[in-house]
Order: structure tokens, then C-alpha cells, then sequence
């Protein structure tokens, strides 16, 4: 018998990232999975092939989709779609006079995703932990440090952590900058809508010198995050073939 093809769909785009980067190494790791057969895009317009796609991929950051895609995007994981989304897919940034804002825009989407960026620290070492220690998507793998912006989120309805940080303090440079709550900062996690899942993971920046336009032409730094982590890429092997197979 046959391995039954998967479709999947990629969406990887938007701002302040090495793109190019995330979408080849995603890229790569989906050639793995033989039975799996990959549609890149850059936008969330080809909702029919995103209903046809057995799972979605994103890399993105402040690419919202429109309000009809958002709500198309909902009744896919509601069918019982997948959705592994990756670092910025719930991002909204805004640069003003005071500060990096994340204005609360989209809450179709965010409601889906289960959660949206708020502000991040400077980009330093912290330690991701395992919460959901026997699950498939996370066993074994315990903690780990990292150098990755760590992603400091507003969460909305009921998830189920998988892993997580800790961060408790002030974001300068941030509108919404006060995290001083002790609350577990979610790293990756599943939220669930009807008979489909999201699989948030927060990880994974990555920056080259030409990915901060408008707001500078050059960037001095090559900022590569998780990318340099085995144990990032395992979390994305298994998190693809969860999607590929469940």
C-alpha cells in the first residue's frame, strides 16, 4: 500500500526577519517527510488552497491576514486542520514616538492562535523548560538555553503548555513593557478550536543585515536565535511529522 500524500502549505513572509533563511531550513526539513508535498507563499490570499492543504506552516512576522482570511484560517483548524505556527505569526508591531507597540487588531486571529506578541527583552540567554514532560512533541528533550528573543505574550483562552521561560521584569522601549506578574512565559504550546489544533512555538529568530527596512537600512549583527540549537531543530522534525501524521 501506497504512503498517502500530505499537503502542506508554507506561508513564510513579512518584516524585520531573515526570511529567505526560515522558509529554506523549513524547507528542508519538510524534504525529510517523503510523502509530504509543500505550496510556498507569502500571504494567506489562496484560502482554497490553504482548505485543500493537510496542514499549514508559518514563519511570518506583522503579516496579519485580512479580517475574511482570518475567519477562513478559524473554520480550517475548526474542520480539523493543523496549524504549526512559528515565532512571529502572532505579531502586530507598530514603531511610534514612544516606544514598539503591539496593537490588539486582529482578535479573530489571536483568539485562534491562542496568543499574541506583547514585547520581548533584549536578546540574551534564558532557559526554555519542558512543562508536558510525556509528550510526544517534547519528550526527552528537557531544558536548554538559548540566545532567541524571548517572546513575552498576552495569552487568550485555554492551552496546553508544552514548554516554557521564565522572565518576570520591564521591557524598555516597549509600550506594553510591564511583565512583572511571574507568570510562565509560553514557549510552545497547543491550542485547540473545534476538531483541528494550532501548535504555537515561539522560537526561532533569526535576522541578516538587510532585514531591518524601513527602520535601518543596515543591520551591524547576524542574529540566528534557535537556528544554532539542536534541540530547536528536533522540536521542528517532531512537530512537523505531527501534522504530517496525526
Amino acid at each position: 500500500m501506497p504512503e498517502k500524500k500530505i499537503n502542506a502549505y508554507l506561508v513564510a513572509a513579512g518584516m524585520y526577519h531573515d526570511i529567505d533563511f526560515a522558509r529554506q531550513e523549513i524547507l528542508k526539513l519538510l524534504l525529510e517527510l517523503p510523502n509530504v508535498r509543500t505550496r510556498v507563499a507569502s500571504d494567506f490570499h489562496d484560502l482554497e488552497a490553504i482548505q485543500n492543504s493537510d496542514f499549514l506552516i508559518t514563519y511570518t512576522c506583522n503579516l496579519m491576514p485580512e479580517e475574511h482570511e482570518q475567519v477562513a484560517l478559524k473554520e480550517y483548524i475548526a474542520n480539523g486542520g493543523k496549524w504549526f505556527a512559528l515565532h512571529g505569526t502572532n505579531s502586530i508591531l507598530e514603531f511610534t514616538a514612544d516606544g514598539v507597540d503591539a496593537p490588539e487588531t486582529a482578535p479573530i486571529l489571536m483568539d485562534l492562535l491562542g496568543s499574541q506578541f506583547m514585547a520581548h527583552p533584549p536578546i540574551q540567554l534564558f532557559t526554555v523548560k519542558t512543562e508536558a514532560k510525556g509528550h510526544e512533541l517534547v519528550k526527552d528533550i528537557g531544558e536548554f538555553e538559548t540566545d532567541d528573543e524571548q517572546y513575552l505574550c498576552k495569552m487568550h483562552g485555554e492551552n496546553e503548555l508544552l514548554m516554557y521561560s521564565d522572565y518576570s521584569g520591564t521591557c524598555d522601549g516597549w509600550i506594553n513593557s510591564d511583565f512583572t506578574d511571574n507568570e510562565k512565559r509560553a514557549v510552545y504550546y497547543i491550542k485547540k478550536t473545534g476538531k483541528g489544533e494550532v501548535l504555537y512555538l515561539n522560537l526561532g529568530h533569526c535576522r541578516g543585515h538587510w532585514d531591518m527596512e524601513p527602520v535601518a537600512e543596515y543591520y551591524p549583527e547576524i542574529e540566528k536565535g534557535s537556528w544554532d540549537k539542536p534541540e530547536y531543530y528536533e522540536l521542528l522534525r517532531r512537530g512537523l511529522k505531527y501534522c504530517a501524521t496525526q
